[in-house]
């Protein structure tokens, strides 16, 4: 009995390994550093991007001034990272670009505004962060992405792309602890980048009775009765009365963490900044990664006849690369052939 069970638990953890390994490489990982010298703001920013992006970013991944794109890319095929996300500065803008690896596309934008992690949440009287809220990958909102325009809908896939899908059947809610939106201004063409931690609680309780699921004993010194604790609702606290309605009240499909909240139960869903903040204005797209044909440009635009006369040229290139490719494998195997032949017999 006990070789069985050693040989079941032996093709179980190589299972679970196969299935972890399987997982990983279908999980998109990035990439988030700075090229240049960009100060010490921008490069603050650089690790709280790092901090939206976790637990499938590289935290601690170091730079050096005499590393080039190239040091990057040949290291992100072994881990399996997906996406880079690259700060710049110049002497008047911050710059920032997303690529796709390996094939492109490359997107630049320029941040005309930003303010830090740690400036959000000293604003705030009490924030929301923990190390438990990184151990799980952030909800992707995107507003108003859904307009004509071939650029938005680029950037909405890339967007898309640099999180894990979530299945909305399956999915736990218990390990959705933060949001980040993406919210596109038609009007002006920017982007407003938010984060956000999330909680749920439970509506229609007192404060009294809330302090009681979470096991900590209220005051009771202004009651004349118990039953004011339970029933008076003048004990509802007028932040949560303003911030809770119907704008944010939904009905839970299934039991969420927290003291209350129960499934096919009324719980309000209230978000807290915890940054960073970013607007963004997308300058133009390439096609390759970070080289190739420009298929949008903000201060240039083009028709789509010329488009598709770009695209027809990439694909007769193409075309031509793999001619050129099936000819040097035909000379390979004819040069094999000539030293097969011209290899001397042995006599024995």
């Amino acid at each position: 009995m006990g070789k069985s069970r050693t040989k079941n638990q032996k093709k179980a953890r190589l299972n679970a390994l196969r299935v972890a390994q399987e997982e990983y490489s279908t999980i998109p990982h990035s990439f988030v550093f700075h090229r240049g010298q960009v100060g010490r703001n921008v490069g603050q920013l650089v690790m709280d991007v790092r901090r939206v992006m976790e637990p499938f970013t590289a935290r601690s991944l170091k730079v050096r001034k005499s590393n080039v794109l190239k040091d990057f890319v040949s290291v992100a095929g072994p881990l399996g990272v997906t996406h880079f996300v690259v700060f710049s500065k110049t002497p008047t803008t911050v710059n920032m670009r997303l690529a796709r690896l390996s094939k492109g596309p490359t997107m630049y934008f320029k941040v005309l505004k930003y303010t830090l992690i740690k400036d959000v949440v000293s604003s705030l009287k009490r924030h929301r962060m923990h190390q438990q809220q990184f151990t799980h990958h952030p909800l992707l909102v995107l507003n108003d992405f859904g307009m004509e325009g071939m650029q938005v809908k680029l950037m909405a896939t890339m967007f898309q792309n640099m999180f894990p899908t979530i299945n909305v059947h399956k999915v736990n809610l218990n390990v959705i602890k933060r949001c980040v939106l993406l919210n596109y201004d038609r009007v002006s063409q920017e982007i407003e980048f938010r984060h956000y931690s999330l909680k749920v609680v439970p509506v229609g309780m007192s404060r009294g009775v809330k302090k009681l699921m979470q096991e900590r004993f209220p005051k009771m010194s202004r009651l004349e009765d118990i039953s004011e604790l339970l029933m008076k609702g003048a004990n509802l606290s007028e932040s949560e009365a303003e911030q809770d309605g119907e704008h944010n009240i939904t009905e839970l499909p299934q039991v969420f963490s927290g003291r209350g909240n129960m499934c096919s139960e009324q719980s309000a869903v209230r978000l807290t900044e915890i940054g960073p903040r970013m607007t963004l204005k997308l300058v133009k797209i390439e096609e390759g990664l970070g080289e190739g044909n420009i298929l949008y440009h903000s201060l240039v635009s083009k028709s789509d006849e010329e488009l598709q006369e770009m695209l027809k040229k990439k694909e007769v290139k193409l075309k031509q690369k793999e001619e050129r490719k099936k000819q040097q494998e035909q000379n390979i195997a004819k040069k094999r052939e000539k030293r097969e032949e011209n290899k001397p017999v042995e006599v024995l």
